[in-house]
C-alpha cells in the first residue's frame, strides 16, 4: 500500500477554504431538509423556497472578499428568513458567523458588530413568538459566540496590523542605514577629492608635477568611493540579481582611509592595542564609518593637518578615539551636515556612547565605545582563525 505522508496534508485556504465550507454547510443543510419530506418526498413551497435561501446564502460566502459587507448582509438577512420558514435547526447560521469574523478581521467592527445584534435581536424576536426550536438559552449561547467571534476577528486584526506596524519600522531603519552608509561614502570620497581637486588647480601653473600627483589621487578617490558605493547600493538590487560577494568595509580596511586622507594632505597615526581581530561585524563596521566620517570632518571642517587614531580591543568593548589638531567646532549640528549625528546613531545603535569635543591642547577629538559580548567576540575569533588556516 502506498505510504501516506501526514505532513504533506494541507487545510484549503483562501478562496478554497470559502468553497469548502459553504459546500460542507450546504451538504447538511441539505439533509436536515430532507427531514422535512414526506413519505413520498413530496415537496411544499416552504420546503422549496428554504432549500433556495440555503443555496443562495452558501453561495454567496465566496464572494466575500470583494463585497465583503453586501454579502455580510445578505448572509445575516437570508439566514433569518430561512430560520422562519425551516422547521428543522439546520447548520446555515455557520455562514453569517464566518462572514462576521471575516468583517472584524478587516478591521470593521462597526459593521460586524451591527450584524452581530441584529442576528441576535432576530433570535430573540422569534424567541418571543414563540417559536418552539428557539428559547432564551439558545440566545444566550448564540450571544456569546457572536461576541467570541467579532474579538476573534478583532484581535486578529490587531495582529495584522501590528505585523504590518513592525514590517512598515524595519523598512523605514533600513532606509535610515543605507541613508547613513551612502553619506559615509559619498562624504568622505566627495570631500577628499574636493580637497585634491583644489589643491590641483592652485599648483596647476606653480608646479605641473604636485597637481599631476593630486589628479592621480582623485581617480584613485573616486575609483574607490564608486566601489564603495555600488556595494552600498547593492541591498536595494532586485531579487533575480546576485548578490553582491564584496565583505562589508571593516578596521582591517583602515589603512585605505589612512591613505586617502594622506593624498588630501593629512598626516595619520594609527596607535593600536589590544585584539581587534574577531569583532562582531555590526562593531567593525560602525568602527570604521566612525573613523572614516572623523577624517572627512578633519579635512572639511577642521583644517587640520595631522590626526592620531587611537584603537583599544578590551574585552567587552572596542574603544576608539580620533584626534587632529585643526580648529574645526566641536559640537554635531554646527557643521550643517548629519554626520556626526549619524556617528552617535551607530554608537546608540549597538549600545554604546560617542561624543565629540574640543581637544585639551586644541583640535577636534572624537572618542566612543562600542561594546560587544565576550562569546560573540570569541566566536568570531574562531571563525577568523578557521578561515585563515583554511586560507
Amino acid at each position: 500500500m502506498p505510504h501516506l505522508d501526514v505532513t504533506r496534508l494541507r487545510l484549503p485556504s483562501g478562496p478554497r477554504a470559502d468553497l469548502a465550507l459553504a459546500a460542507v454547510v450546504l451538504m447538511l443543510a441539505g439533509v436536515a431538509e430532507g427531514q422535512r419530506l414526506g413519505a413520498n418526498w413530496g415537496a411544499t413551497t416552504s420546503v422549496l423556497v428554504s432549500w433556495l435561501l440555503a443555496v443562495a446564502v452558501c453561495a454567496a460566502l465566496p464572494m466575500r472578499r470583494r463585497h465583503a459587507v453586501a454579502v455580510g448582509w445578505f448572509t445575516v438577512l437570508g439566514t433569518g428568513v430561512y430560520y422562519l420558514l425551516s422547521t428543522v435547526d439546520g447548520p446555515l447560521v455557520v455562514i453569517p458567523i464566518a462572514a462576521l469574523y471575516a468583517l472584524a478581521a478587516q478591521g470593521r467592527i462597526q459593521t460586524s458588530v451591527a450584524m452581530a445584534a441584529v442576528m441576535v435581536i432576530g433570535v430573540g424576536a422569534g424567541t418571543l413568538a414563540g417559536t418552539g426550536d428557539v428559547n432564551g438559552t439558545a440566545v444566550f449561547m448564540l450571544t456569546g459566540w457572536l461576541v467570541a467571534v467579532v474579538a476573534l476577528g478583532a484581535m486578529r486584526h490587531g495582529r495584522v496590523a501590528y505585523a504590518e506596524e513592525a514590517a512598515r519600522l524595519r523598512a523605514t531603519q533600513e532606509r535610515l542605514r543605507i541613508a547613513r552608509e551612502l553619506h559615509d561614502v559619498i562624504g568622505h570620497n566627495m570631500s577628499m577629492i574636493h580637497v585634491q581637486a583644489s589643491s590641483a588647480l592652485h599648483r596647476l601653473h606653480k608646479d605641473p608635477a604636485q597637481a599631476q600627483e593630486a589628479l592621480a589621487a582623485i581617480k584613485q578617490g573616486s575609483k574607490e568611493g564608486l566601489q564603495e558605493l555600488r556595494a552600498t547600493l547593492g541591498v536595494l538590487r532586485q531579487v533575480d540579481e546576485e548578490a553582491p560577494t564584496a565583505p562589508s568595509p571593516g578596521l582591517s580596511r583602515i589603512d585605505d582611509l589612512v591613505a586617502s586622507a594622506a593624498r588630501a594632505g593629512l598626516e595619520v597615526r594609527i596607535e593600536q592595542d589590544g585584539t581587534l581581530t574577531g569583532l562582531p561585524a555590526a562593531v567593525d563596521l560602525a568602527a570604521y564609518r566612525i573613523v572614516q566620517e572623523s577624517l572627512t570632518n578633519a579635512v572639511k571642517h577642521s583644517g587640520a593637518r595631522h590626526v592620531v587614531i587611537r584603537l583599544h580591543g578590551g574585552d567587552r568593548e572596542l574603544t576608539l578615539s580620533v584626534q587632529d589638531d585643526g580648529q574645526g567646532v566641536a559640537r554635531a549640528g554646527q557643521t550643517g551636515g548629519s554626520g556626526i549625528a549619524g556617528m552617535k546613531e551607530r554608537a546608540r545603535a549597538l549600545g554604546g556612547t560617542l561624543s565629540v569635543e574640543r581637544g585639551s591642547a586644541g583640535g577636534f577629538v572624537v572618542c566612543g565605545q562600542l561594546p560587544y559580548s565576550d562569546h560573540h567576540k570569541l566566536i568570531g575569533g574562531a571563525v577568523d582563525d578557521q578561515d585563515r588556516a583554511g586560507g
